[in-house]
């Protein structure tokens, strides 16, 4: 809490030298904001509400904002933790690097801590050529992704976010794809870490990576996301800060007072909401096969919390997905399946399905076989 007071200190401080520079202001007048950035919005992660929009359908380079999309379709693939030997070409490449060589082993799990944390163009480069085989394959697995999501306004060329002129998104588009990425219990873990351990090499050993993030230090409520800049983009900013259980993703596109907008930012969204806990339905329940009752109750692993305005719930639907059926015995806790929150056609959030409650073993009774007419009759 201390820290949160300096900050606001230290953005008022900001504000008087730019001021005085006769830079732009960031200032909050009631309803009235500005910021710097060319393109910019915030968003309740969840409700996908937004607070506070400009240019937000603008399409804009994003550079390495780029390498949420690379590394939410790295993490999705799977199999993170087998090692592999890079592909060397796809290594050398300019830019931010978090220091692959040729012949480096990695795994999957490695190029996406080098993906978020150092901003390692040569580990987007690794992780295209291993999920596509080069990069214009993993292009199209980029673009069939943003359009699940909504993307309408983005295309995608290069897995690093070097700039290319038709490589583009907007504001409003990376937040779409920032609400997606942090409902990955790994993207939000990696994305969080201001510095990190990973091993790889040949042969692999451990070094420390460092986030290019500085708002994870400036700010104790943020949790991620991604930094970019190249000459033609300019800074570039997606972060995501959760206070009071309301999680707000901020972008900003072309800003060079990025760090200070992010925070005022997220001071004037999150007064405008207050937190509502997300009811879902209580008859949830699964059936069991051999079980002392024929059925299980089952229920999301966590409480969900949103930020509303005036306490206006928006109209959620639900998905589970789940098995046909149960196998006794079952222990409370035990992993039943996930859960889709849907808004709009969208998957607002999601998780894990626990069992409430132990169900036990029924050991089957057998009925004696009953005796033929015969074998009555030799008993005589």
């Amino acid at each position: 809490m201390r820290k949160q007071h300096f900050l606001r200190w230290l953005s008022g401080i900001w504000a008087v030298c730019l001021a005085v520079t006769g830079l732009p202001v960031l200032h909050v007048q009631g309803e009235a904001l500005s910021v710097s950035a060319e393109s910019c919005i915030l968003m309740e992660a969840v409700t996908g509400e937004v607070l506070y929009e400009k240019a937000a359908d603008q399409q804009r380079p994003m550079a390495s904002t780029t390498k949420i999309m690379t590394t939410l379709l790295c993490l999705e693939s799977g199999d993170l933790d087998t090692p592999f030997s890079v592909d060397n070409d796809a290594i050398h490449v300019e830019g931010s690097s978090m220091g692959l060589v040729d012949g480096d082993i990695v795994t999957k799990r490695a190029l996406c801590y080098g993906m978020l944390l150092p901003s390692g163009n040569d580990a987007a480069g690794a992780t295209a050529v291993k999920l596509a085989g080069s990069y214009a394959a993993f292009a199209e697995q980029m673009n069939r992704k943003a359009q699940e999501l909504g993307m309408t306004q983005s295309h995608f060329v290069t897995p690093s976010g070097l700039h290319d002129a038709e490589h583009y998104s907007t504001a409003r588009d990376m937040a779409l794809l920032t609400a997606a990425a942090l409902q990955n219990e790994t993207f939000r873990e990696i994305c969080g870490q201001a510095s990190a351990k990973v091993c790889f090499g040949n042969p692999p050993y451990e070094r420390w990576l460092t986030n290019s993030n500085k708002l994870l230090t400036m700010d104790e409520t943020v949790i991620g996301v991604k930094t970019g800049f190249t000459d033609e983009a300019g800074r570039c900013l997606v972060s995501a800060s959760v206070r009071n259980g309301i999680t707000l993703i901020c972008v900003t596109l072309n800003d060079r007072n990025d760090w200070q907008d992010h925070e005022v930012l997220y001071d004037y969204g999150f007064g405008q909401l207050s937190p509502q806990e997300v009811t879902f339905p209580a008859d949830w329940t699964l059936p069991v096969t051999g079980g002392t009752t024929g059925t299980a109750a089952v229920a999301p692993a966590e409480t969900l919390t949103v930020g509303v305005k005036d306490g206006n719930m928006p109209a959620w639907s639900y998905q589970l997905n789940t098995p046909p059926f149960l196998y006794a015995p079952l222990t409370a806790g035990q992993e039943a399946g996930t859960w889709k929150l849907l808004l709009d056609g969208r998957v607002a959030a999601q998780g894990r399905l626990l069992v409430q409650s132990a169900v036990t073993y029924q050991e089957k009774t057998t009925e004696p076989e009953p005796q033929s007419w015969w074998k009555r009759l030799l008993q005589k």
